[in-house]
C-alpha cells in the first residue's frame, strides 16, 4: 500500500500544479520597444493622489442638508476638470488597484500565489517612464514601483507598518502624514538646489498615498462618522497640497491633477470581490491639458448615479482603471508604460484633434508590439505546419491598418484614425488572449485522461481488496510484457513530438501522466470482466438506480459550491432517509432527533454569508448554551454511579465550562471596548490566546468513552470558536454536532437493519481499546453511502456559514479578540483556524462511526477518494482565468478544495485519532493507608 499511496500523492500534485500552469502563467511579455507621441505635452509635471479605499458614491453623493461630502473637490467637478467614474477589475485590493492605475495592466495572475505584497513579475510603470518620481505613503504599495525601476528616480516616503491599525482612534493621521511631510519636502527643497532643480525639470510624479480611508472603512465601516469625517480631511489637505505647488511654480498652469481611488468597499467594510461598492471609484482630473466641465441636458447609464448626485447636467466620463496610466503618459509626455492594455480616454484631453489622433496612434501602436512579441514567442515553439496564427491580424493586415492610419492623419481625417485605432487595440487584445492561451485545450485533455484514469484505477483497487464480487485472477506472463511494451512505445511517441516542439518540462509530466495510469488500469482486466460478468447477473434497474442515485449525489456535492442552498436540499432528503429506508420502525426516538437536528442545520445556509452583520448577542447566547448543555451533562456525570468515573474527570469538565464562560465575557466585553475606541484590552488579549493553546490540550485529559471525549472535543473547540465569531455561525457548532452525536446511533441502527453485525453498547464504548479491533469486515453498498454522508458533512461545515468568498474578502472583526492591529499572516491563520473547527467535530464523529461499525478506515477512504476526485473533475474544467478576480480566486479554491480534501481528509483522520484515542494521565496523589 506504500506504493499506492506514494503515486496517489504524486498523481494528485500534478494534477493540483497543473492548474497554475494552463490557467495561470503570467500574460507579460518583455523585449518591446517604449512608443512615445512626438508633439508636445500639455503639462510638466502630475500629482496623482490616490484615496485607497474611497467609493464613487461616498464622494460623489450629498448629505441630506444637500452639502457635498468634499466641498473642494466638488467645486473642480463643477468649474474646472472633467469627472467620472473609474471601473476597476477584481480583485478589488491595494496592490492590483495601484498596478492597474500606474503601470496600466489589470493583475498578473500568476499573483494568485504571491498574496498581497509584490507583483512577481518585473513591469515597467508610469513612475519607471518619468523623470522623477517622488511618492508619499504605505510601505505595503510604494517600494513595488521603487522596485521595479531601472535606474535611481524613483523616491519614496514610508510611514511605519505598525501604524495601520484597525482598532486605533483614527485612522485619518496616516493621511495627515503624508500631508504634513509634502509640505515640509517643499519647503527644504528652497534651501537645496540639487532638490529645487529637480522638481523644476518636465515629466515629473508626485503620488501620494492616502490609506486613512481604507483603514477607517475597515475598522468602522464606510456609512460611519468616521470614514466620512476622514474624506473631509483628504478635501482639506488636497485642496492645501494643490494650492502650495500652483504657488511653488508660480501658477505656471503646468501641472495636472488627478484625484482616483484603487478600489471601494461594501457596507461591511471588506473589499476584495466584484460588487458594484467595490468596484466603482472617482476619477476627477483638472490642471494643464484637462477639459474643463462640459454642460448636457441629457445622458444615458444604467444606474441612477446621476440623479442622487444632482450631476445630471455635468458630462460624466466613464473609464476602466487601466486606461488612467495612458491618461497621465498623455498629459507629461512620456513612453506609456510597456505592458500597458489601457486605451486612452480621448474626451478628458483639452487638446488638438492632431495631438489626440497621435497619442491614439501611439496607443495602439505600443499596445500591437506586445501582440508582436506574444506571437513570435509562440511561433518559435510550435511545429511549423501545427501552428494557427490569429486570423484578423495578420501580418499584412497589421501593415494595412498601420498605413491607412498614418494617411488619415496626412489627409487631415483625425476622426476616422482615431476609430481605427481603437478597432486595432481591440484586435490587439484579442490576439494577445489568444496566443496566451494556445495549449491550453491540449493540455486540459492531457490532465483529464489522466484523472478519469486514475479514478478508475482506484474503484478498481476497491473492489480488488475489500468485497467479495471478484475472483483472484493469476495474469498470463507473456501479456502483460506485450501490454507493457505497447504502453511504454506510446509513451516514446508522446516524448518525441514534445522534444521536436521544445515544450517546457512541465509538458512532459501532464502528457506522459496518463500512459502508466491507464497502463495500470489496463492490467487489472480480469478483475473487469469479473465484475462485468457479476453486475449482469445483477437486476439492471438496480444498478443503473444505484448509479443514479450516486451520480445525483455527486452533482449535488459541485452545485453545493456555488449555490449553498443546495446542502439544504441535500440536508433535508438526510431527514427524510430514515423514512425512505424503514429505518424508523426499529428507532422511532433517534430518528426523531435525526429528523429535528437534520431540519435546523438545513437553515444555516440560507442564512446570509457570515461577517456582514456583527450580531454580538447571538454570539454570548450561543456561549450561554454551551454553557447550560455542559450543566447539564455535568449533572449527569456526577449523578450516574458509574465505576468508570474519578474526581480528575469532573475537574477537567469543570475547567471547560470554566473556558466556556470567559470567552463569551471577553467576546462581549472585546466588542464593547471596540466600539468606544479603547482598543484592545490586554486582558481580553491573553485570555482568548490562553484558550486557544488549551483548547487542544484540554480533551487528551478527558476520558476516552465515546460520548464523553466527543463532548469534551466540542467543548473546548467551541471556547475558541466563540472568541472567533461576530453572529450567527456561533450557534453552527453546536447544531452540528448535535447532529454528529444523532448520525452515530443512526449508522448503529442502520448496521443492525442490514444485519452486518450485533450492536455494541455505546453508552461503554472505549475509543482507547477500539482500535485493537481486528475483525475487519467487507465493504457493503451502504458504506458507499456512509462515506458520501462523511464527503457531505465535510462540504456542510465548509460552506454552512459562509463560502471561499467570505474567506478571501475577509472581515477582521472576526479576529478582533486575538490582534487589531493589520497582519495578514496572522489574521489569515486565524480565519483559516474558525474554518477548520467544524471540520474537526466531523472528522471525530466519523472516526466513531468507523470504529464503531468495524470498518477499515483504508476502505472508506478509497470510496471518497473516487468521490472527491470526480468532484475535481468538474471544477477543474470550471476553473476560470477571466472575469471578476473573486470568480477567478473562488473557481481555484473550490479546485483546491477538492483535490486536497483528499490530503486534508487524511490529516483530519490522523488529528482525530489523536484527539479521540490519546490521553493524557496528570500526576495523581497517592493515597497514604495507615
Amino acid at each position: 500500500i506504500p506504493v499506492f499511496i506514494v503515486a496517489g500523492l504524486l498523481v494528485h500534485f500534478v494534477f493540483l500544479v497543473s492548474i497554475f500552469d494552463i490557467y495561470f502563467t503570467s500574460p507579460l511579455v518583455h523585449g518591446m520597444t517604449p512608443q512615445q507621441t512626438s508633439l508636445p505635452p500639455p503639462a510638466k509635471r502630475l500629482v496623482l493622489f490616490v484615496a485607497d479605499g474611497l467609493r464613487a458614491d461616498s464622494l460623489y453623493e450629498l448629505n441630506s442638508n444637500d452639502t457635498p461630502q468634499a466641498p473642494y473637490l466638488r467645486g473642480i467637478l463643477e468649474n474646472n476638470g472633467s469627472w467620472g467614474i473609474s471601473h476597476t477589475r477584481v480583485p478589488t485590493e491595494s496592490r492590483p488597484g495601484h498596478v492597474a492605475l500606474i503601470a496600466g495592466f489589470y493583475e498578473d495572475v500568476s499573483a494568485v500565489a504571491k498574496g498581497w505584497k509584490e507583483n512577481p513579475v518585473e513591469f515597467d510603470s508610469l513612475f519607471n517612464e518619468s523623470k522623477y518620481t517622488w511618492s508619499w505613503g504605505s510601505p505595503d504599495i510604494l517600494p513595488m514601483f521603487a522596485k521595479g525601476a531601472t535606474g535611481d528616480h524613483v523616491y519614496t516616503f514610508c510611514y511605519t507598518a505598525e501604524s495601520e491599525d484597525f482598532g486605533a482612534q483614527d485612522a485619518a493621521k496616516l493621511d495627515m502624514w503624508v500631508f504634513d511631510h509634502v509640505k515640509s519636502f517643499f519647503n527644504s527643497s528652497r534651501s537645496n538646489q540639487t532638490l529645487f532643480s529637480a522638481l523644476n525639470e518636465e515629466k515629473v510624479i508626485l503620488f501620494l498615498h492616502l490609506l486613512g480611508i481604507d483603514t477607517n472603512g475597515h475598522a468602522h465601516r464606510p456609512n460611519s462618522r468616521e470614514y466620512k469625517e476622514n474624506i473631509k480631511k483628504v478635501d482639506e489637505g488636497i485642496k492645501e497640497i494643490a494650492s502650495m505647488i500652483d504657488d511653488f511654480y508660480g501658477n505656471d498652469g503646468k501641472t495636472a491633477f488627478i484625484l482616483t481611488s484603487d478600489h471601494g468597499m461594501t457596507d461591511w467594510g471588506s473589499h476584495g470581490a466584484g460588487h458594484p461598492s467595490e468596484t466603482l471609484t472617482p476619477l476627477i482630473v483638472w490642471g494643464a491639458g484637462v477639459n474643463y466641465p462640459q454642460k448636457v441636458t441629457s445622458q444615458f447609464f444604467e444606474d441612477s448615479f446621476l440623479k442622487e448626485w444632482k450631476l445630471e447636467n455635468l458630462k460624466r466620463l466613464d473609464v476602466n482603471q487601466a486606461d488612467i496610466a495612458p491618461l497621465m503618459a498623455s498629459l507629461i509626455g512620456v513612453p506609456f508604460p510597456l505592458n500597458s492594455v489601457g486605451t486612452l480616454p480621448l474626451e478628458y484631453l483639452n487638446n488638438s484633434a492632431h495631438f489626440k489622433a497621435e497619442s491614439m496612434f501611439t496607443n495602439a501602436v505600443q499596445i500591437l508590439e506586445q501582440f508582436k512579441v506574444k506571437m513570435s514567442q509562440k511561433k518559435e515553439t510550435t511545429l511549423s505546419f501545427l501552428f494557427t496564427p490569429f486570423k484578423p491580424l495578420s501580418d499584412s493586415e497589421q501593415i494595412n491598418f498601420l498605413k491607412k492610419t498614418r494617411l488619415y492623419i496626412q489627409q487631415q481625417k483625425y476622426d476616422e484614425a482615431v476609430s481605427l485605432c481603437k478597432t486595432l487595440i481591440n484586435l490587439a487584445l484579442e490576439g494577445l488572449s489568444y496566443y496566451h492561451t494556445y495549449d491550453r485545450l491540449f493540455l486540459g485533455l492531457s490532465i483529464a485522461a489522466g484523472f478519469v484514469g486514475w479514478t478508475t484505477y482506484v474503484i478498481l483497487v476497491i473492489i480488488k481488496t475489500h468485497t467479495n464480487l471478484t475472483k483472484t485472477v493469476q495474469t498470463n506472463n507473456k501479456e502483460s510484457a506485450l501490454l507493457f511494451y505497447c504502453f511504454a512505445f506510446v509513451g516514446m511517441i508522446i516524448a518525441f513530438f514534445l522534444l521536436i516542439q521544445t515544450c517546457p518540462w512541465t509538458y512532459y509530466v501532464y502528457c506522459l501522466l496518463p500512459v502508466p495510469v491507464w497502463y495500470a488500469v489496463v492490467r487489472e482486466l480480469p478483475v473487469i470482466r469479473d465484475l462485468a460478468a457479476n453486475l449482469l447477473s445483477l437486476h439492471i434497474g438496480q444498478s443503473i438506480g444505484f448509479l443514479l442515485v450516486c451520480t445525483l449525489g455527486i452533482e449535488i456535492l459541485v452545485f453545493s459550491f456555488f449555490y449553498r442552498s443546495t446542502l439544504t436540499i441535500g440536508l433535508l432528503v438526510f431527514a427524510a432517509w430514515p423514512a425512505i429506508t424503514q429505518l424508523w420502525v426499529q428507532a422511532k426516538t433517534t430518528t426523531l432527533i435525526w429528523t429535528l437536528l437534520c431540519m435546523l442545520l438545513a437553515v444555516f445556509p440560507l442564512m446570509p454569508v457570515v461577517g456582514r452583520e456583527p450580531n454580538i448577542p447571538l454570539v454570548i447566547a450561543a456561549g450561554l448554551l454551551t454553557f447550560l448543555i455542559s450543566c447539564f451533562s455535568l449533572a449527569s456525570l456526577c449523578k450516574s454511579e458509574n465505576k468508570y468515573r474519578n474526581n480528575e474527570d469532573v475537574k477537567v469538565h469543570f475547567y471547560q465550562m470554566l473556558s466556556i464562560a470567559l470567552s463569551t465575557y471577553v467576546v462581549s466585553s472585546t466588542h464593547d471596548s471596540l466600539k468606544n475606541k479603547q482598543g484592545l484590552p490586554v486582558f481580553n488579549q491573553s485570555i482568548s490566546w490562553m484558550t486557544l493553546v488549551c483548547s487542544s490540550v484540554l480533551p487528551l485529559l478527558s476520558p476516552t468513552f465515546l460520548f464523553q471525549r466527543l463532548f469534551s472535543i466540542l467543548l473546548s473547540l467551541m471556547s475558541t470558536y466563540l472568541l472567533l465569531s461576530t453572529g450567527y455561525e456561533a450557534l453552527f457548532p453546536l447544531v452540528l454536532s448535535g447532529l454528529m452525536f444523532a448520525w452515530i446511533n443512526m449508522e448503529q441502527e442502520a448496521l443492525q437493519h442490514y444485519g452486518l453485525s450485533f450492536k455494541p453498547k455505546l453508552a461503554v464504548f472505549n475509543f482507547a481499546y477500539a482500535t485493537d479491533i481486528t475483525q475487519f469486515r467487507q465493504l457493503h453498498l451502504d458504506d458507499v453511502r456512509r462515506s458520501f454522508f462523511f464527503v457531505f458533512f465535510i462540504v456542510t461545515a465548509f460552506f454552512g456559514t459562509g463560502n471561499i468568498a467570505s474567506v478571501n474578502s475577509f472581515d477582521p472583526a472576526s479576529v478582533y479578540c486575538f490582534l487589531t492591529v493589520f497582519s495578514p499572516f496572522m489574521m489569515g491563520g486565524l480565519l483559516v483556524l474558525k474554518v477548520v473547527i467544524p471540520f474537526v467535530l466531523v472528522s471525530c464523529a466519523f472516526e466513531a462511526v468507523q470504529v464503531t461499525t468495524q470498518l477499515s478506515s483504508k476502505s472508506l477512504f478509497l470510496i471518497v477518494l473516487v468521490i472527491s476526485d470526480i468532484m475535481a473533475l468538474h471544477f477543474f474544467f470550471l476553473v476560470k482565468d477571466y472575469g471578476s478576480w473573486l470568480d477567478i480566486g473562488t473557481s481555484i479554491s473550490h479546485y483546491v478544495l477538492v483535490m486536497s480534501l483528499t490530503i486534508f481528509m487524511m490529516l483530519m483522520n490522523g488529528l482525530a485519532q489523536l484527539l479521540t484515542t490519546k490521553r493524557l494521565e496528570l500526576p495523581r496523589r497517592t493515597k497514604h493507608h495507615s
